[in-house]
Parts: C-alpha cells; structure tokens; sequence
C-alpha cells in the first residue's frame, strides 16, 4: 500500500515444520531415492519424516475409504480462477483480496501441507495445533495460519515430487527447478500424473467448500497451456510489478524458502542468475502464451496500482472478467484497508551490478510496462 513502512528483509522460522512433511511413505521412499542433501544439524527435521509419512499414509486410506466415491463423482462448481505472475510480483496480495469474496475459496496452508487427508483432519487439528503456526511467513509480514490461502504447487510437490519447490530438497541441482516450471519435460506418466493430482486437490476443495476456485502459484504462469488444455473455460489475473524489485525479492524469497525446508545445508549456487534467467522465461513464457486465453478470460494487473487503490484495481478485475459480487467484496475490504496500509515491506540494499544486469536483460518488460531503470528509481529516491 502507499505510504507502506519498509524493514530489512525479514527471515524467520517456520519451527521445523517442511513441505517434506506432508508426504506419505510412497512419496517420503521415493524422495529419498533421489538422494536430497542431508545434514545432521537439520536432525530435526529429518527425524519427523517417519513419523509424519506414516500418518499421512493412515490417513490417506481412511480418507479414500470415508470420501473416495463422492471425491470422483464430485464436479467443480465453476472452472478455476488462476492467479499469474512471476513470484514476489504481488500475486499473494491479489490472492488474498480475491478469496476474501464468499463466493471464493482456495488452497489453505493445511489443504496444501496435508493434501492426501484434509477432508478428514482438517477441522479437529488446524483447531488443535493453530497456536503452533508463527504469526507471519518466514520471508515477510504476511500473516500465516492454517486458513491462510497458499499455492496449490506445495500440494502437487507433495503428492507428485514434480514441483520447481523440489529445488528446496537439493539446492545445488538448478535442475529440479528448470524441469518442472512448465512440465514440457516430463514423461507421459509424469504430466499425467501431475494433471490427476491436481484435479484431486480441486475436487477434495470442492467437497469441503462449494465455491469457486481461486489458484495461485507462480509456477503456472509458465502452464498456460497445460492449464487450457485442463480447464478450456477458466479465468486468468496476471500481475506485473517492477522487474528490479520482483527480482531482489525473489532471491530474498529463494534463499529464505530453502533455508526452511532444506533437510541439509543451504547452499544456494549462482541464485541470482538463475532468478534473473527464471524471470525472463517467465515473461516469456506470457508473453507468448497470454494470446492463447480466450477474450475475456484474461485481465491484468499492475502491482503498484493495487497497493494504492486495491477496491478501484479489483473493481477492474471484476469487471474485465464478469465476474459477479464485487459490491459484497467492496464491503468487506473498507474496514481492512488501514491494515493494509500499515503493512510492513522489506528492504533491500542495492547492488549496482545486478541493476545494471537485470535492466538490461529485461528492459522489454521495464519498458512493455512503464517502469523506470532501477537507476532512475534509486535517483528518483534520493531527491
């Protein structure tokens, strides 16, 4: 929001809890196989595996035995709503504002952390362990609880193990990020595998709320034809923010996400030329890929106009995608925007070469977009 405080980039714990964690023994023995970095110092962390594999796995069955039928003759109520853009490009404040509307749910940090069982848990122990959850995630100010909308990717790196997140089990292999960005390199079992998964997790959602779908994860941006191919009549919000500032945040974010999830040491390699490369396959990716989404399914947001005016900017997303109920929407925003207002963004030091460096390589989408050199920004700053 305008007027925002600003802090040093925030890194805090998640108190052992790891994506890893939601896995079941299939997936933990699978996991394991492909020999993710250990360390003693994360013993922690790797003693719950056992444990948390075991009882997702019990679950699991007794969820498929209580909900399996209703879970395959469940439709959706309405194709999904997608949530675009490059990671730490605003796409969390525009999921937040979009699944505050009732008519709209989402992936839930417990849905996304136990995905094989949350119809069945989801109730008694987010109510049990809530107390246990920190206040905000470990990267920013943003609040986490178990209700807290969250990308559906950590679900399907939970269930499939095909997820960019499987960067965090690894940190040096860039690869377990590359191949998994827009999945054009998995086999035939894997893609499908992928697309069941996916279509489970909609499916469970549906059951438990009969709403609307709102999806956000970064990694689809680079899907939109897989998506398409999936849901033909589903809606898009893309959003776009200040390459430099979407940049130094996504490494910030990287650094912070493997730190608590890693089950060995994190040593990240080379993460900003490899943010800087994922930022430019994601603006390519849309680039090429936004033609594809039928007119009408498709709208597109500037982060800097949300944060000013977020009513007047959702107003827009309403609008440019017929969607109904934004008056409800508007009437529970008001009384949150001094919230808003008072949130608390990090800040992060200026490194010449990497301004020079990321302007240059993506002076399309600076200039595509109206937004000024870093340079000029730094300038512009100090006056």
């Amino acid at each position: 929001m305008a007027g925002h405080k600003d802090q040093l980039a925030k890194h805090s714990s998640q108190k052992g809890l790891t994506i890893w964690h939601g896995m079941r023994l299939r997936e933990a023995i699978q996991f394991l196989g492909r020999g993710p970095a250990l360390h003693w110092s994360r013993l922690n962390r790797i003693a719950g595996l056992p444990g948390f594999a075991c009882y997702n796995s019990a679950f699991s069955v007794i969820e498929n035995l209580l909900y399996g039928r209703r879970i395959r003759q469940t439709e959706l109520t309405a194709p999904p709503i997608f949530v675009l853009g490059m990671w730490r490009s605003g796409t969390t404040l525009l999921h937040s504002l979009l699944t505050r509307d009732p008519q709209h749910t989402s992936p839930t940090m417990y849905r996304t952390l136990f995905p094989w069982h949350f119809l069945t848990t989801e109730k008694f122990v987010s109510s049990a362990t809530g107390w246990l959850i920190p206040k905000s995630r470990p990267m920013d100010n943003v609040p986490m609880s178990w209700e807290a909308p969250q990308e559906d990717d950590v679900a399907l790196c939970i269930m499939t193990l095909l997820s960019p997140y499987m960067l965090m089990a690894n940190p040096r292999n860039l690869d377990a990020h590359w191949k998994y960005l827009d999945l054009k390199r998995l086999s035939d079992t894997e893609l499908q595998n992928w697309k069941n998964s996916l279509n489970l997790l909609l499916k469970k959602i549906t059951i438990r709320d009969q709403k609307r779908i709102v999806l956000k994860s970064p990694p689809h941006t680079f899907r939109i034809p897989l998506l398409l191919d999936m849901f033909p009549d589903a809606k898009f919000v893309y959003i776009h923010r200040n390459p430099y500032n979407v940049f130094r945040s996504a490494v910030h974010l990287r650094k912070t996400a493997v730190a608590e999830n890693c089950l060995g040491l994190p040593q990240n390699v080379n993460i900003e030329r490899d943010m800087l490369d994922t930022c430019k396959f994601a603006y390519e990716c849309y680039g090429r890929d936004r033609q594809l989404i039928p007119e009408g399914n498709l709208h597109e947001v500037r982060f800097e106009n949300l944060e000013v005016d977020p009513i007047g900017e959702m107003e827009k997303v309403y609008d440019g995608l017929s969607l109904p109920g934004f008056d409800a929407l508007a009437d529970i925003l008001r009384p949150e925007l001094a919230e808003l207002r008072r949130y608390k963004k990090n800040r992060f030091k200026n490194d010449p070469e990497w301004m020079g460096a990321v302007y240059d390589e993506l002076r399309d989408e600076f200039e595509q977009n109206g937004y000024p050199s870093p340079f000029e920004e730094l300038e512009a700053s100090a006056a």
